[in-house]
């Protein structure tokens, strides 16, 4: 576990997983950028979270690296107990970690399957259930679908049908903190220029795909961050909704 020098008093707080690459890291390092301390949830790599951490330390920021796994419950407590033992508290939840495999539905392997709902929706359960026992009154969830999920491209499924879960989780568990103040919205980006996205894709491929939007071009992980540190924040009326953060695609 990596942790800053930089104590938080006072400060909003915000657990971010899949917090060391792609759409969490640019998020956790936007979220320091206004005045949160941040725990940056990590799968695997150890090093790309420290860089994180390093990164928001450097311009004053308050940040702890934790390797966990979202699927387990156990482990997903102690990320919010780190929380509250070194920044004294929860007031955002960023769920970004996820796992994406793509395959036809006749050549889809069920251990792949498996393997990727255990990350994409048991792990949202997990997160969420903390979340909902743990984040204080008037603090912000903020979960990650896909705008895969209404474009329907062929070889998503499995992948689509995780998200759709996560949206379908997102909106009823905005209505079950009721009375508190908090906000739970979830984000779906179009296509954005990740490892996870551009893993497997030929060049033609992505142009095709950067091509859709209006925009005519892919997004980026600080286009999505941005999103995210909007419904992060107070001073908003946005709450049990899918935004679709992709550049106009249909």
């Amino acid at each position: 576990m990596a942790i800053s020098t930089v104590e938080a008093t006072g400060a909003r707080v915000a657990v971010v997983t899949g917090g060391s690459g792609g759409i969490g890291s640019r998020t956790a390092v936007r979220l320091a950028e206004d005045g949160l301390a941040v725990v940056v949830g990590y799968t695997a790599n150890r090093d790309a979270a420290d860089a994180v951490v390093t990164e928001i330390t450097a311009n004053g920021g308050a940040a702890v690296a934790v390797r966990v796994d979202v699927a387990d419950e156990q482990a997903v407590a102690a990320v919010f107990d780190t929380a509250e033992d070194r920044f004294g508290g929860v007031d955002v939840v960023v769920h970004a970690a996820a796992r994406m495999r793509l395959s036809p539905l006749a050549d889809l392997d069920l251990a792949v399957l498996d393997d990727m709902h255990r990350t994409n929706i048991r792990g949202t359960f997990v997160v969420a259930r903390q979340a909902a026992r743990r984040l204080r009154d008037g603090g912000a969830v903020i979960t990650f679908s896909s705008s895969v999920v209404g474009l329907a491209f062929p070889e998503y499924g499995a992948y689509s049908a995780s998200k759709g879960a996560v949206e379908a989780l997102t909106l009823i568990l905005a209505r079950e903190l009721r009375g508190r103040n908090i906000t739970v919205n979830a984000v779906a980006p179009g296509p954005t220029a990740t490892e996870l996205f551009l893993q497997g894709k030929d060049a033609g491929t992505i142009a095709r795909l950067a091509d859709q939007p209006p925009l005519r071009r892919l997004g980026t992980p600080a286009d999505v961050a941005e999103v995210v540190a909007f419904l992060a924040g107070p001073g908003h009326w946005i709450n049990g909704q899918v935004v679709r953060a992709n550049g106009g695609i249909v």
